[in-house]
């Protein structure tokens, strides 16, 4: 594993194409949510600690705001070939076990999480009702291993202001969890090796 950062994206960058397959075998498409006042997509997996730690809030979260307009999706972009506990086949598993209300999409040729430039799981992007970049941060300040339990607040906040139809929030802090799993050879320009520190 190595510790990575969201890239943090310009804020207003228009919400990337994608068209993948959900668990239940139906494909959803970015078009999808069009005209929806909020899209968040995560990009998260199954075995990642990261993503563990914070799963019961994002069902919860998901839970919380999917009712208020936003929408939700999840999407799994890890090379399964070293890494098949994030097999499509357990990600039925997964989206089960943890209660996702939200699709949760496999990116088997890593495009999307490229076009995103996604770098860690889990890694935020709250869209606006226009589909532009509003938020690109953490969830909370909450950690593995930290005894902490994760609460949301940081993307929360976002949310209750994207809904509000306030500014974008000045501050941004990065997301930490795991690499992206990416495919030998095909890592993006934007991947670092070393991660970072801390």
């Amino acid at each position: 594993m190595v510790k990575t950062a969201s890239t943090m994206r310009e804020l207003g960058t228009p919400a990337p194409d994608f068209s993948l397959i959900n668990v239940d075998g139906q494909t959803v498409s970015l078009a999808d949510f069009k005209g929806q006042p909020g899209l968040l997509v995560i990009f998260m997996c199954n075995h990642c600690p990261f993503v563990k730690h914070v799963a019961p809030e994002l069902a919860r979260l998901a839970m919380d705001y999917m009712p208020r307009g936003i929408a939700v999706v999840g999407i799994n972009s890890n090379d399964t070939s070293k890494h098949p506990e994030d097999s499509p086949e357990q990600m039925v598993h997964e989206a089960e076990q943890r209660g996702y209300p939200f699709p949760y999409l496999f990116d088997e040729d890593q495009d999307v999480a490229k076009e995103y430039h996604a770098a860690c799981t889990p890694d935020f992007f709250l869209f606006d009702k226009e589909q532009k970049l509003y938020y690109r941060g953490q969830l909370d300040p909450s950690r593995p291993k930290a005894g902490d339990v994760a609460d949301g607040r940081d993307l929360r906040a976002a949310l209750d202001a994207l809904l509000a139809g306030k500014p974008a929030p000045e501050k941004q802090i990065p997301s930490i969890g795991c690499n992206i799993k990416w495919k030998a050879g095909s890592e993006p320009a934007y991947f670092s090796s070393t991660g970072v520190s801390g």
